[in-house]
Formats: C-alpha cells, sequence, structure tokens
C-alpha cells in the first residue's frame, strides 16, 4: 500500500510529537537568524539531526500554510511528443504559473521535470491539481517536494 504524500491534515498542537515540535523551533531559529547552521539550531532545541531530516520538510506553522503561494513539483515524464507542452498546457489552465523549470535528459524514455509554481491566482487546491497531473498519460509520478512563499 503506497503512501500519499500530498494529503494535509490540521493537528492541535498538543497531539504532535515531541520531534516535530522541536523540528518546528529549530526551523523557526534557522529562518530568523539566531542560528546559521541546522547543528546550532538542533543543538538548541535538543534534537537529533535525523529526526530535523525527518520532519523539516513535512511540518509547517498553520499561519505560514495559509500563505503559502509556491510549489515545487517533481515530476516522471515518459519521453513522448508533446507530454511537457500537455502539463504546462494543463498548469496554466488552472491559473497556476510556471516561475521556474528545470528537465533532465530523458533516460530510458522518461525525463525528471522539477517545476517551481506560483498558486496564488489558482482556481482549485492543490491537491486538484496533483489529481489532474496524475491523470496525464504521460506522467509516470509526480511528487510536492517542496512548498514555500
Amino acid at each position: 500500500m503506497s503512501k500519499r504524500t500530498d494529503q494535509f491534515y490540521l493537528v492541535r498542537e498538543d497531539m504532535l510529537p515531541e520531534a516535530m515540535l522541536k523540528t518546528v523551533e529549530a526551523k523557526q531559529l534557522l529562518e530568523s537568524g539566531k542560528c546559521e547552521k541546522i547543528n546550532e539550531a538542533v543543538k538548541q532545541v535538543e534534537l537529533s539531526r535525523s529526526a530535523f531530516y525527518k520532519y523539516k520538510d513535512g511540518i509547517f506553522p498553520f499561519h505560514t500554510m495559509v500563505k503559502e503561494k509556491i510549489i515545487t513539483l517533481s515530476i516522471y515524464l515518459e519521453d513522448r511528443s508533446g507530454s511537457l507542452s500537455k502539463l504546462l498546457s494543463l498548469i496554466a489552465q488552472t491559473g497556476a504559473n510556471v516561475l521556474t523549470i528545470n528537465q533532465t535528459i530523458p533516460l530510458q524514455g522518461r525525463a525528471t521535470i522539477t517545476l517551481s509554481i506560483e498558486t496564488a491566482a489558482m482556481h482549485s487546491d492543490v491537491t486538484v491539481l496533483l489529481d489532474k497531473i496524475r491523470e496525464l498519460d504521460a506522467v509516470v509520478k509526480v511528487e510536492l517536494i517542496g512548498s514555500g512563499t
């Protein structure tokens, strides 16, 4: 059974494991400039580096998620004529704006596309966009690998 990485839950703070809460604290120390290196931040909040790396891309304070306007996707695309064009057209139809695009040279009939997308003007939710991308014939896999402002 494969886990979906694009499903989100709103969880009360007192229900979260201590390592997740400390990860948020460490990220805040780094973002504020109080700590310059991850090693410093995790030591200050008494968290292991491995726990920080495990949770850093998966936990955010609610107020930052409300303001999120940029997402980064990794898409494995079959090397077919017009497949990238169809992908980009779909993204444009949702009202999203492609900020950056990076494509690897196709190996074994597949290329990896990394897209940074501004979602502020989207007509629907990010999960709807991900589902629509997955429905494209040439798409092998799509992952949300980052989000930010």
